[in-house]
């Protein structure tokens, strides 16, 4: 019996109230990702991609329809609920690096440690999260004093320190160039081959796309095709 789905939605809807008008960003999304999947979720401004994200990541409430996050019914958990599955099973990564300008690198990724009740001081796996990314001697600066290339590996780091069954990025090369773009890319690619790590990358640039296994593309706020790059 295969493994089920660590992601699975049906018919998910959002709809806004814009005044009088209603906005349907979601028409009866149906998706599967399967763990250790690198999928990319690609579509211009307005097909849905980012609000299908913020749901996924329990940032936006769903109008109607299901989501299931490693096996766990998103739907029907409070609100309570579901800031503890974001605490332990998702991880985000940002295009804008959200990294707290008065912390150091070091304390930027440690804060998701704290807030999810770890013990930083005892975790075996910083260090080496730290040498695959490539940041190890940049954790006393604070964000000013670093790249835009460097401040999104600190918020990577931050994004899998907790080790999440789910990593969520939305646009994680939008603010880079394209020398820095390859690199975390890259890097997103390694973290999925080397770790495992199941990744949900929302992106409008096909390049970056090109880095998954598979590419979802959204149209009007409905999935209208699937590209398998490379089987897992």
């Amino acid at each position: 019996m295969s493994e089920p789905p660590i992601i699975e939605v049906r018919g998910l809807t959002k709809t806004y109230q814009v005044g009088e008008v209603a906005v349907h960003a979601l028409r009866g999304v149906d998706l599967e990702i399967r763990k250790g999947e690198f999928v990319a979720i690609i579509g211009a401004s307005g097909s849905g991609k980012s609000t299908l994200f913020h749901i996924l990541g329990g940032l936006t409430p769903m109008t109607s329809g299901t989501v299931w996050l490693n096996g766990r019914d998103f739907a029907g958990m409070t609100n309570a609920e579901r800031t503890e599955l974001r605490k332990t099973t998702v991880g985000f990564v940002f295009q804008k690096y959200n990294l707290l300008p008065t912390l150091s690198a070091e304390d930027n990724i440690r804060i998701v440690q704290y807030i999810a009740g770890r013990d930083a001081a005892f975790d075996p796996g910083f260090q080496e999260i730290l040498g695959l990314l490539g940041i190890a001697d940049r954790m006393k600066h604070k964000p000013r004093a670093l790249s835009g290339g460097q401040q999104q590996r600190v918020a990577i780091a931050r994004g899998i320190v907790n080790s999440p069954a789910i990593l969520l990025a939305d646009e994680p090369t939008g603010n880079l160039d394209s020398e820095n773009s390859a690199a975390v890319l890259k890097l997103l690619k390694d973290l999925n081959r080397r770790l495992g790590q199941t990744i949900l990358m929302i992106t409008h640039d096909a390049d970056a796309a090109s880095y998954a296994d598979r590419i979802v593309k959204m149209k009007d706020g409905r999935i209208v095709g699937h590209f398998a790059l490379r089987f897992v």
